[in-house]
């Protein structure tokens, strides 16, 4: 008997118009050569470039120029002449320079003492002046006994000229560089190295995870078990010619455990871990993808025994297109690659492949079928004893009240993920310090529990005096249809303080245990729940809101489902009526236009009638329906217990 999940029974919200719409661990290093690696090390940083500049500016003004060139006029360039200042004059083609020493004082200091004196250099005077058309410069130069000769300009030296040409040449490759980095897909590895995959790799035992750690998915751990036990102990398998499955899908809905489940079977079996996601291997390039499959196949079998991990295939697992209309060339190319690659694969390489998606019907045939991931695990939602083990991990670190009482919690979160309770239990923390307690107690888990289902609470959200009567028995109607329905999921809270983007009030039911399958009866009633509110307001003000709008949406999909899937209609009793089915750029229905007629008629018929049962039972308990609604106006929030009393007199249907 198929289950569909649209029946498993959760918390349930009814309110107006409801509408809600990691770094890596450590241990965790790219795969690729060493200068790959040791750009994961280095950052470029702005700042490096210009202490460079400064120190080889710094180094060519402190050794390449000379400090004690001084500048000065034409006529006081004489003066020195004449005072004897000046005993040396160096002549060029448009500049004079003029020293205190001259060249037999250098040599005789270098020859006593074998060096330059370098304090001597440093005291001598340079006089610098641009040359002037003077006919009494030189007699000046003879009557004055200076030593002066021509010289051509001396050209800059070697590391001036590479400050002036090859440091900015260098300096604009490494922006050029840096900022085609910046363009890449990060991880160290830039625009020149997208035909390299961006998978990583734990090495043995740096996962963390193990079986333990995972928690209310017994019957997946099972399935894996068997993985771990084959990279652990091969031979057992060879000896008695069993083969082990080349790939494991994990499937299940978002939050359940797959990349966790994944990270255990490596952890227990300690080899290396190839992680990456689906949508690494697509880029804008053709050929990117297939290229990035073939060196990740390469690497694992280079690290074999190994693991290699897929999250969400379906990325580039979808099913491929027909007549070449609507597809995606390097998709498809990528898809193809990973074929090829899994089919040459064999029990002795060692490599075991594991991926995980949500969405298992939209991925192609070739990739499931026996030889490539020949065995699917399915990851669901916990049951009750799940969500109790899930809780008491994400709770092992969190101070409690001696209160708290997880299998409650459990019970009000039916239908939740672990993510979801993973969330739940840090929210409580979250509200335990807000409130400044020392320890969570049962209420935190429950306002938790309600911020995850209905949103955040909207206390600045004013409403008028007539809206909060409106909602005060709008909520009510909701409330009282579902204790008279029989075998509905009771009344916990009823509260008119608006939370999210469009509940101003909200009922919420928790189911005493989980529920997979439901009667038809059932869904009746869950109509005739959701239908209550507005009854209420039809019955007490004579008229209707948009309130409703959510409730009344919610109700008619179910009555159509009724008819089209669960084959609950009495005129196609038994039959399924498939959906409208898209192919190409054009649509194809299934089943005839009479029976679309039948369908929006019959649907019709079922919401009406429901709300004209649920009009009368109201109007039946009209007394008990203003009592609860007055009293919700004075406390806002209603809790079950309260409920349940207030309610006991109600009048049977």
């Amino acid at each position: 008997m198929d289950n569909k999940d649209d029946l498993e029974q959760g918390p349930t919200l009814i309110g107006k118009d409801n509408k809600k719409k990691q770094k890596d661990p450590p241990g965790i290093h790219n795969i690729g050569d060493p200068i790959m690696r040791f750009g994961k090390r280095f950052r470029f940083s702005f700042w490096y470039f210009l202490f460079i500049i400064l120190l080889l500016l710094g180094f060519n003004t402190l050794f390449l120029q000379n400090r004690n060139v001084t500048t000065i006029d034409y006529n006081q360039f004489k003066e020195l002449i004449a005072q004897d200042q000046i005993v040396r004059v160096q002549i060029q083609d448009d500049k004079l320079l003029g020293y205190s020493l001259t060249k037999e004082e250098l040599i005789q200091q270098t020859q006593e003492t074998n060096t330059i004196d370098t304090s001597q250099l440093l005291s001598m005077n340079t006089y610098s002046t641009y040359a002037v058309d003077d006919p009494t410069f030189i007699p000046l130069l003879d009557e004055s006994g200076v030593e002066y000769y021509a010289a051509p300009e001396q050209s800059p030296g070697l590391l001036s000229t590479l400050l002036s040409y090859l440091l900015p040449m260098v300096i604009f490759i490494f922006i050029w560089r840096y900022l085609f980095s910046k363009m890449g897909q990060g991880g160290g590895q830039g625009v020149l190295s997208f035909n390299q995959n961006k998978a990583k790799i734990v090495a043995e035992g740096d996962t963390n995870v193990r079986f333990s750690d995972v928690k209310g998915v017994d019957e997946s751990k099972l399935e894996l078990e068997e993985v771990v036990d084959f990279l652990k102990h091969p031979q057992r398998y060879s000896d008695i010619g069993g083969k082990i499955p080349k790939g494991v899908l994990l499937v299940g809905p978002p939050g359940t455990g797959k990349t966790l489940l994944a990270k255990a079977v490596a952890g227990e079996a300690k080899v290396p871990f190839f992680r990456m996601s689906g949508a690494d291997f697509v880029e804008m390039f053709v050929g990117v993808g297939a290229a990035r499959v073939r060196d990740l196949f390469r690497q694992a079998k280079e690290k074999s025994p190994c693991i290699i991990f897929i999250d969400e295939i379906d990325a580039i697992g979808r099913t491929r297109s027909q007549g070449g209309l609507g597809g995606n060339d390097e998709r498809e190319q990528t898809l193809n690659q990973l074929l090829v690659e899994m089919d040459g694969f064999d029990s002795s390489s060692k490599v075991i492949i594991i991926a995980a998606t949500n969405r298992p019907e939209i991925l192609d045939q070739a990739l499931l079928r026996p030889g490539r991931f020949d065995r699917q695990v399915l990851v669901d939602k916990p049951d009750l004893e799940g969500r109790v083990a899930i809780l008491g991990i994400h709770t092992k670190n969190i101070k409690m009240d001696s209160t708290v009482d997880l299998r409650k919690i459990a019970q009000s979160a039916a239908g939740l993920s672990g993510a979801d309770l993973a969330n739940i239990a840090n929210e409580a923390a979250l509200l335990a310090v807000r409130a400044n307690r020392k320890t969570v107690c049962q209420q935190d888990f429950e306002e938790a529990i309600e911020k995850s289902i209905a949103g955040l609470q909207r206390k600045s959200r004013i409403l008028s005096e007539s809206e909060r009567i409106k909602v005060a028995y709008h909520e009510t109607g909701h409330a009282l249809t579902a204790y008279m329905t029989q075998g509905a999921p009771p009344v916990s809270k009823i509260s008119i303080i608006p939370r999210g983007f469009g509940a101003l009030g909200y009922t919420l039911q928790y189911p005493t245990e989980d529920r997979f399958l439901m009667s038809e009866s059932e869904l009746l009633g869950t109509i005739d729940t959701l239908l209550g509110g507005r009854a209420s307001e039809e019955l007490i003000f004579s008229e209707i809101s948009t309130g409703a709008g959510n409730d009344i949406s919610r109700a008619s999909d179910l009555v159509r489902k009724m008819i089209t899937e669960y084959g609950m209609s009495e005129k196609y009793r038994n039959i399924t009526l498939p959906s409208t089915t898209n192919q190409g750029f054009g649509g194809s229905r299934e089943y005839s236009e009479e029976a679309q007629q039948y369908i929006d008629s019959e649907t019709a018929r079922i919401v009406n009638e429901r709300y004209r049962l649920v009009l009368e039972h109201l109007r039946k308990n009209r007394d008990l329906l203003e009592t609860i609604a007055q009293k919700l106006l004075v406390d806002e929030v209603i809790d079950g217990d309260t409920f349940k009393t207030l309610a006991q007199n109600v009048t049977p249907q």
